[in-house]
């Protein structure tokens, strides 16, 4: 699916809850929350396109919506503000991209529909019932498979044949999924016969070279 069509179908499904509680007010809310920095050029084309989407289903910001747009910058202290922010505002809808950012607004409100996208295995985290009839208040779509910690494992012995220790780097406040990838990867390295390690931020300091010799071959993925 390319990208395009992929942000046209959340902002129809966005839309959906949109359209159902649009008459409560003259000027329906849609919140956005970001977890990426304003100036992340990238994140601002998502954006935009979730925008068209919106607009080519009939709501144009400005005309029949206002958008309420926040960016975290990456900090998880800052989602979970400005997902408290959102909801203050009362929004009809509320559009959230990474796992952190569906927690936030679901800390601060059971009832303001949520739609994601950039969510890993939403069954397996617990955000809905199942893919096909997700029940409660969010829904979504996502393309991010934990399998490919597993693939990670199988390029990193392509690149190096002799590594035998692996750490996986990763922050839980912004990755609370990590040990979906993590199970996939612990899979993988059975038949290499490798050690792979779990290494948070303060582990991962741990990890600065120059490594002991007889630890020449560890290699942090």
């Amino acid at each position: 699916m390319k990208r395009r069509e992929f942000i046209a179908l959340l902002g129809a499904a966005a839309a959906w809850p949109l359209a159902a509680r649009a008459q409560q007010s003259a000027m329906p809310r849609v919140g956005v929350l970001m977890p990426y920095a304003e100036t992340d050029s990238l994140a601002q084309v998502w954006l935009k396109e979730f925008a068209e989407a919106m607009q080519a289903v009939g709501w144009t910001d400005g005309r029949n919506i206002r958008l309420d747009v926040r960016w975290a910058g990456g900090m998880a202290d800052r989602i979970q503000k400005f997902a408290k922010e959102l909801v203050d505002l009362q929004p009809q809808v509320v559009f959230a991209m990474t796992t952190p950012s569906v927690n936030a607004v679901r800390r601060e409100s059971r009832t303001v529909p949520i739609v994601f996208t950039q969510v890993t295995d939403p069954v397996a985290q617990g955000l809905v019932e199942s893919l096909d009839r997700p029940g409660g208040t969010i829904t979504g779509l996502t393309i991010l498979e934990p399998e490919i910690g597993g693939k990670l494992v199988q390029v990193l012995k392509e690149i190096a044949p002799q590594t035998m220790r692996a750490a996986v780097i990763f922050n839980p406040d912004t990755a609370p999924y990590y040990k979906l990838y993590m199970n996939a990867s612990e899979a993988a390295v059975a038949p290499y016969a490798m050690k792979i390690f779990e290494a948070p931020p303060i582990t991962a300091l741990r990890l600065k070279p120059p490594y002991p010799r007889s630890h020449a071959n560890r290699a942090a993925a």
